[in-house]
């Protein structure tokens, strides 16, 4: 039952154990056998969570086991490679299954229990079918909550006997896992042989896939495998903010690592805030820059004027304005200036220029072979909403059209092509300006937005957000790090906009705009703040958090202590006719920011004289 995960979870805790050997002294060492340890018990349950990505809550944990603290025998590989010597692998792996089930039922711990089983364990010829399952009926625990998870420490041959062996598990109840995919010796063909529930990926493939395509590409074809074959991933290490958010991208839905968890006695039932607050339901960064960019630009654009039919037309009379304009794709049916009906064209010459139809039909009024009712579509909405609306709708209003209105009123027409070309040349325009590093909207954009809000004049909040103590920060922790704040700062500034009223920009470096339509701002900006304190330990030492900053040396090799970073935001109110262009706008934005950067910590300033209540 020692699994690579296992023994890498227990690498880190000797570490640090030993990086505090060095400063107190040792404790006695207890000689115990691994025969006493399994009579007397002595092994300690460790559990770590499996985090939802879309939810953020715990989907369930894996059970650890280590031996007395006191022993050689505490970590699990010389746990179990002292019992392979003795031929006691069976009773140890038995003994810890028990202790693990105990201890999870005993804790009440929420969702799923993954349970280490090796090979040579389901494969042992002294091992009794349904031991298992008698001791989770004793302790009233439910087989449907027990995902037996699959070990590889050595080659395994006997696929047939795995298989036979998993296959009374599942019909027992139990859910079945393959651990560390990609680092063992067969896992690919075990994944192939026994359509596991669950297929965990080994850390070398999550770790830093965020800066390798390898490792990236590896990711998705797993994942687009397992989609295939109902396989959930779950990916093992993860220990970075790029490393979470490229997984969500990707669509791998369960993950866990030290920056969801460490392993613990008695784990949390719920995540840490910021980890609920990573994980969050919200459309992702990449794609708020289409988002933000383009919330005005509305399906008015799209709008071809055609001269619409009465329900009095002749079929005759559409058929000819058909043959005479090659170029007309549908003509809408309108009464009293309210879109009734929409014919399209090809559907209608199709069934016109059927034997008779002509003679039969021919003069009566268009109205009477009306089948559908059109889609109508309000002018103001808004082209990317739009998308997702025909998207979702039946796939002939995307080669017919849909009719534009106006408070229900005939406009004009257009078609999911139009909607398609809008959308590609919106979303070429928003990556042109778009910032690198966050894609979110850069400095044209940002301008485009507020010379629009103020040509349209509609009242608005500019929130100039930077960071305070980005550069010792960037300094100390190396400019890798440098970048992953960045980005979390725009992740959660992204997090505080309505994406249907407000607007996020990237000037460059750490500085960051809001333009809020949303009557909340103070709420939404004091919100902000604080997600950006909670989050900020995922990027900090904890000895820095303790004392509050870090010391560096400065270019005259001077000493200094710089605090922690801290976010601060100016908040300026724009009315109506009150600024003329985007560079009044942006000069006042300034002042407020400087404000709020003479006040210490996340801060946050607002010009009160303008507020709009």
């Amino acid at each position: 039952m020692h699994t690579a995960t296992e023994i890498r979870a227990h690498s880190n805790d000797m570490e640090v154990a030993q990086d505090k050997a060095l400063k107190s002294p040792s404790p006695a060492v207890v000689p115990w056998t691994i025969q006493e340890i399994i009579r007397n018990k002595k092994l300690t349950p460790l559990f770590q969570p499996i985090l939802n990505l879309k939810s953020g809550k715990y989907f369930g944990y894996e059970g650890l086991t280590r031996g007395p603290s006191e022993s050689k025998l505490h970590t699990p590989i010389a746990l179990f490679d002292a019992a392979s010597k003795e031929n006691l692998s069976l009773e140890l792996e038995m003994l810890c299954r028990k202790t693990i089930l105990e201890r999870f039922a005993g804790l009440g711990l929420p969702g799923t229990l993954f349970l280490n089983v090796s090979p040579d364990a389901l494969l042992h010829p002294s091992f009794r079918n349904g031991c298992t399952l008698d001791f989770i009926k004793e302790i009233g625990f439910s087989a449907d909550r027990v995902v037996i998870e699959i070990t590889e420490n050595q080659p395994t041959y006997d696929f047939a006997g795995m298989r036979k062996a998993l296959l009374h598990y599942r019909h027992m109840g139990f859910k079945i896992a393959i651990d560390d995919l990609g680092e063992g010796f067969s896992s690919l063909r075990l994944w192939s042989e026994l359509r596991p529930d669950f297929i965990k990926i080994d850390k070398h493939f999550v770790q830093g896939a965020d800066q390798d395509p390898i490792k990236l590409q590896f990711l998705k074809s797993i994942q687009q495998i397992a989609e295939s074959c109902g396989t959930h991933v779950i990916a093992e290490g993860i220990e970075t903010l790029p490393e979470i958010t490229l997984l969500k991208d990707i669509g791998i839905n369960f993950g866990q690592g030290y920056l969801i968890a460490h392993p613990a006695r008695s784990p949390a039932i719920c995540p840490s805030e910021h980890i609920e607050l990573l994980t969050q339901e919200t459309r992702h960064t990449s794609r708020s820059h289409e988002r933000n960019y383009t919330w005005h630009s509305n399906t008015l654009k799209l709008m071809r004027q055609v001269e619409p039919a009465s329900p009095t037309t002749t079929n005759q009379q559409i058929l000819d304005r058909f043959t005479a304009h090659s170029n007309l794709r549908s003509i809408p049916v309108v009464k009293d200036d309210r879109p009734i009906g929409l014919i399209s064209r090809y559907a209608f010459i199709d069934w016109f220029v059927k034997p008779y139809q002509r003679e039969l039909i021919g003069n009566k009024p268009c109205i009477s072979t009306l089948q559908d009712t059109p889609l109508l579509v309000d002018k103001h909405m808004p082209i990317e909403e739009l998308g997702h609306f025909m998207a979702d709708a039946d796939e002939k209003h995307f080669n017919n059209g849909f009719i534009i209105t106006d408070q229900g009123k005939y406009l004009g027409v257009a078609t999911g092509q139009d909607v398609l070309r809008e959308l590609t040349r919106m979303q070429i325009e928003a990556a042109r300006h778009a910032n690198p590093l966050t894609l979110l909207p850069g400095n044209t954009p940002i301008n485009t937005q507020i010379d629009y809000l103020l040509q349209e004049k509609q009242p608005f909040h500019i929130c100039y957000c930077d960071l305070d103590h980005f550069k010792p920060y960037n300094d100390t922790y190396g400019y890798q790090k440098g970048d992953e704040m960045i980005q979390l700062t725009g992740r959660i500034l992204n997090w505080t906009c309505d994406p249907q009223l407000d607007f996020i920009g990237h000037i460059g470096g750490d500085d960051f705009i809001l333009l809020i339509r949303s009557k909340d701002v103070l709420p939404r900006c004091e919100k902000a703040l604080h997600r950006f304190e909670q989050a900020l330990s995922l990027l900090l030492k904890p000895e820095h958090i303790q004392s509050g900053g870090y010391t560096s040396e400065d270019r005259n090799y001077t000493i200094n202590f710089h605090p922690l970073p801290s976010l601060s935001i100016g908040i300026v109110a724009i009315s109506p006719g009150e600024f003329t262009t985007h560079h009044e706008v942006s000069a006042a934005a300034a002042t407020a920011k400087k404000m709020a950067k003479r006040i210490p910590g996340n801060s946050l300033f607002l010009e009160k004289r303008k507020y709009i209540n």
